[in-house]
């Protein structure tokens, strides 16, 4: 088997420690140095002091996810250079380190969106979910920005007004909590206050005027990359779409596009999210994976079920709106026309993203979407689909 089977793993404070992840069939670990504010320099001491600590437990630290960017630089203000050259340095040091896949993203302010993130199964199984007029209400009646309703139709205010009202005390309540959660990883959430204030300095800055900042960074930050020989993986928007007025510049096969064609350097690759791509209904998954094969450095797993609203939820491996058995097909193929040229960084690593709460898990806490017993099921099912393609094409090895 080559597809390199990962688990996102946060830390020590993780509620899932590493001698459990080894029993569930990922050899190689995600993580980040969380304790370190967005935008400081990552020292080789604490790199080093995560990796020893990974690799006493016999697995590998294959991918930093992530290296976080400051705001300053997704708005190109304040102190953004300081923060460009903070995170050139930091990318110097992982490479000393010998890590070499850097996941990241350019999302403004929230780096994920839910409405719901305790949504039940018929089998008692739980998972999260995002509906419009869940957001729109909380957008419009509880955060209450200023130029309401500009980003929405009649139609669409009034049925959120309509949601608004029919809502409990308690259930205001957990609308707030999910929207406001802030990085998987973190028990740290915003106010509406902070979460206000964040957004309201994004006033100005267009889509277009996003994109011009990311490429911005692309052309600092790429050439340091190649020079160390890590693998730059940019995580699409999730979800794809425009959340509380702020822009999405990371949603599209046209995004993608102009991304890696900012710099074409195969350092600068994508992350495949698909359920982040996937939760858009006017998204071609299949296309998009086969159009940038070829710059996938890194891959997250998982399926949702969506419709042409924008509401969609997380759903299991084998249901859902994404064919997740073409996807496999796809990176085996394009991992073995790799080997055939000679890469030595042919091995896409891969991990199975949220999971569904099922069995023992509802016994502990987890970060939302984090679980044990609904990731394991993930990758079970993904490392089965994959042994199956391989056999299906003859590849052995």
């Amino acid at each position: 088997m080559s597809l390199e089977h990962t688990w996102r793993w946060f830390g020590p404070e993780d509620p899932i420690k590493l001698d459990e992840i080894k029993q569930t069939g990922a050899t190689g670990i995600v993580t980040s140095l969380h304790h370190i504010p967005y935008g400081e320099l990552w020292p080789v001491d604490e790199i080093l002091k995560r990796k020893l600590i990974i690799e006493k437990a016999g697995l590998r630290w294959s991918v930093v996810e992530s290296l976080p960017l400051h705001g300053d630089i997704k708005k190109r203000s304040g102190n953004y250079k300081f923060y460009i050259e903070n995170y050139k340095q930091s990318l110097k040091n992982l490479g000393q380190c010998g890590i070499h896949c850097v996941c990241y993203n350019f999302m403004p302010v929230l780096d994920w969106s839910r409405t719901n993130l305790e949504m039940s199964f018929p089998d008692g199984s739980v998972a999260s979910g995002f509906t419009k007029k869940a957001m729109a209400a909380f957008e419009l009646f509880i955060l209450k920005l200023s130029g309401e309703g500009s980003n929405y139709t009649f139609e669409e205010i009034e049925a959120a007004e309509k949601f608004f009202k029919s809502l409990s005390a308690r259930a205001v309540s957990n609308l707030k909590k999910t929207i406001l959660l802030s990085l998987p990883g973190s028990n740290k959430s915003f106010t509406l206050g902070q979460l206000k204030k964040a957004i309201e300095e994004y006033k100005g800055i267009s889509g277009l005027k996003l994109k011009e900042n990311l490429k911005f960074f692309l052309k600092e930050i790429i050439p340091v990359a190649e020079q160390e020989g890590i693998r730059m993986a940019i995580h699409p928007d999730d979800p794809p779409f425009p959340v509380l007025g702020l822009p999405r510049i990371v949603s599209t096969s046209n995004d993608l596009k102009e991304i890696i064609e900012t710099v074409d350097s195969l350092f600068n690759g994508i992350t495949l999210c698909t359920g982040s791509l996937g939760a858009g209904a006017f998204n071609r998954l299949t296309e998009i994976v086969k159009t940038f094969a070829h710059r996938i450095n890194f891959t997250h797993l998982r399926n949702v079920t969506r419709d042409h609203e924008g509401n969609f939820h997380e759903n299991y491996i084998f249901e859902g709106d994404i064919d997740l058995y073409d996807v496999i097909k796809i990176l085996v193929l394009e991992e073995q026309k790799r080997k055939q040229q000679g890469r030595k960084d042919w091995q896409i690593p891969l991990r199975p993203d949220h999971g569904h709460k099922i069995l023992e898990d509802f016994k502990r806490k987890f970060y939302p979407g984090y679980t044990l017993y609904g990731r394991m099921k993930n990758l079970a099912e993904l490392r089965g689909m994959e042994i199956a393609i391989r056999r299906s094409l003859n590849f052995n090895n």
